[in-house]
């Protein structure tokens, strides 16, 4: 993939926040509160969104069947439609309202603004309007950063013909945090982290992770999360964390940190 790489990526702490699952049904204080500590800290946030259980809901209201692939979600033509509609018109709307009635300025994007993730049929066959990122311009994301709004990004693409086009929320922030340079991608779940031995685990590395998987000890919908982890720290982000939506969790990192 191609980026059209940000300008301020070296001079400016950046961090992008990816939400998903039941977390976006209704964020809590601690998540607002400590969202304004980072920006005190001096990041600029980047959020990205998906929205699986309201897309599911309107799938099922429609009587539109859906199935995973990979853990992709194919997408017909019926379902593209529902899938668009849900994330621009529904998830991200509410999403950026509950930012600003906390008082963080912030802005609703999705694949068509000014062509910020422009994408090709992954495998129309197997998948459908599935997407895959082939360029980022992150023009707009700098002008919104350089301006302290937080850019909220729906994982909707878009084809060159202007087909809107689905791609899996994981891979949108980590495509969105290489090509800004982001210093941490936070992956917001329904869960404090890695669990190991009944306790939450504070760091981690690649290594301890493949032991833990090897062990059962990290077993589920857990494993492709720490995958996916690994494989944006093996592309060049320093920190990957997994969190819940107080943004505590676990740190994976290439070396352990020093305690």
């Amino acid at each position: 993939m191609t980026t059209s790489k940000s300008t301020q990526a070296t001079a400016h702490k950046r961090i992008v926040i990816k939400l998903g699952g039941s977390t976006l049904e209704g964020l809590n204080d601690a998540f607002f509160s400590n969202f304004k500590t980072l920006q005190e800290e001096g990041y600029e946030v980047i959020i990205t969104h998906g929205g699986g259980p309201a897309i599911n809901r309107e799938l099922e209201k429609r009587e539109i069947p859906t199935e995973k692939i990979n853990g992709i979600r194919v997408t017909n033509e019926e379902a593209i439609e529902v899938v668009q509609s849900t994330l621009v018109g529904l998830v991200n709307p509410k999403l950026v309202h509950d930012l600003n009635r906390a008082g963080i300025h912030a802005i609703g994007l999705n694949g068509f603004d000014m062509n910020l993730l422009q994408c090709e049929l992954l495998d129309y066959e197997t998948y459908g309007y599935v997407g895959e990122i082939k360029k980022i311009n992150t023009h707009i994301i700098d002008i919104l950063t350089a301006n302290q709004i937080v850019p909220v990004v729906s994982c909707i693409g878009a084809s060159e013909e202007g087909q809107g086009l689905n791609i899996n929320g994981d891979t949108v922030a980590s495509e969105i945090a290489l090509a800004v340079g982001a210093e941490r991608l936070l992956l917001v779940t329904d869960v404090s982290g890695i669990r190991i031995g009944g306790e939450y685990q504070k760091q981690a590395t690649p290594e301890q992770i493949h032991q833990w998987i090897e062990e059962g000890e990290i077993t589920g919908g857990m494993i492709p999360k720490v995958e996916g982890a690994i494989r944006v720290l093996n592309a060049g982000i320093p920190k990957v964390e997994i969190v819940d939506d107080t943004l505590t969790g676990t740190t994976i990192t290439s070396k352990e940190l020093v305690k």
